[in-house]
This record gives C-alpha cells, structure tokens and sequence, in this order.
C-alpha cells in the first residue's frame, strides 16, 4: 500500500467518524429533550391529581359556584388526555401545541376559581385548602422550571440541528423537523404560576 492510498483511506475513515459523530450527537440531544418532556409529563400529571382534591374540599363551601367547579375538572380532564398524546410523541409540534392550549384553558379555569373562592373566607381558612394550595403553587413551580428546561433542550437540539453541516444530514438520519418549544400563552396569568390565597 502506498502513501496516497492511506492518506486517502485516512481522509476516508475521519469522513466516515465525523458523521457518525454528527448522528450520535442528533441522538443524543433529541433524547435530552425527551427526557425533559418526561419531567413536565411527570409534574403535570401531579397537579392534576391535585385538582380534584381542591375542587372537593371547595365544593362544601361552594355549593353554588357548581359551573366554575365543573369547569376546572373539565379543563383538568381535556389537559391530562392530550397529556398522555403529547408524551407518546414529544416530538410532536401538533401534540406539544395542543398541550400549551389546554394548559391555557386550564390556568383560566383555575383563575376564574381563585376569583371565585375570594368570597369565601371560610374556605380560605380551611387547612386542607391551605395545604393544597401550598402544594399547588409549589406544583406550578415546578411545572415552570421543567418547562424551562425542556425549552432550553429543544433550543439546543434545534440550534444543533441547523448548524453547519448536520443541516445536510439531519433528515437522512431521522430528525427532518425542528421540535417544538412549549409556550403557553402570553398573557400574564398564564405565564406566571397562578397565585393561590387562602
């Protein structure tokens, strides 16, 4: 074998590492944001098993408030299903779309509670209600910074993805998208966790 043929094999093989490379890094960012997924997956699933138990204890004092009530569990239930469609694909802009519109529905619900339960300062009081309220808002700040996190893996995968060149092979490896933040909508009761008083 003479030089050139293993300077050629050489600039070969680097060729054949460098993509190989480039693959292994799509992987692995597109898992690290579907790790993060999992994590809101996770805190979401654990406020809306929260929701009942508010709308339960509000519902000795509220006997006739019973239409905001139902729609908070209603909201609660449409936002856990499109949940569960949303984690089966989180690399789904349609899927992580929906999501953010049914937690908007459900941060309204739960704005229009809040302003609701203000008239009863006997709920207010109540230590259930107090406990859960603090493992609401403890909940939705959770919720924040899993969803910043999840943001920030998309951003990275993205960045990557469009870079210089896994452009050129990005969709011969399977990633022919960018994946999708999850922004919930910009009005300021939605962006902020709600404040709960009791």
């Amino acid at each position: 074998m003479d030089i050139a043929s293993i300077v050629f094999l050489i600039i070969v093989l680097g060729i054949i590492f460098y993509v190989v490379g480039i693959y292994n890094h799509l992987v692995t960012l597109k898992n690290r944001y579907i790790n993060a997924f999992s994590q809101i997956e996770v805190q979401l699933k654990r406020r809306y098993d929260l929701i009942p138990n508010l709308v339960e204890t509000a519902k000795g004092y509220m006997k006739h408030e019973r239409e905001t009530l139902e729609a908070v569990i209603n909201a609660r239930n449409a936002a856990s299903s499109i949940l569960k469609s949303a984690a089966a694909d989180p690399a789904s802009a349609l899927a992580i779309g929906e999501l953010a519109g049914a937690e908007g529905v459900l941060h309204q619900a739960m704005g229009k509670l809040n302003v609701v339960m203000e008239a009863y300062p006997d709920l207010k009081a109540n230590e259930n209600m107090m406990q859960l309220s603090e493992e609401l808002t403890t909940t939705e700040n959770r919720v924040a910074f899993s969803r910043q996190a999840f943001n920030d893996s998309v951003t990275a995968y993205n960045t990557y993805r469009q870079t210089f060149p896994p452009i050129f092979f990005a969709a011969r490896f399977g990633h022919p998208e960018d994946a999708t933040l999850l922004e919930f909508e910009d009005s300021p009761e939605i962006q902020a966790a709600p404040k709960i008083s009791f």
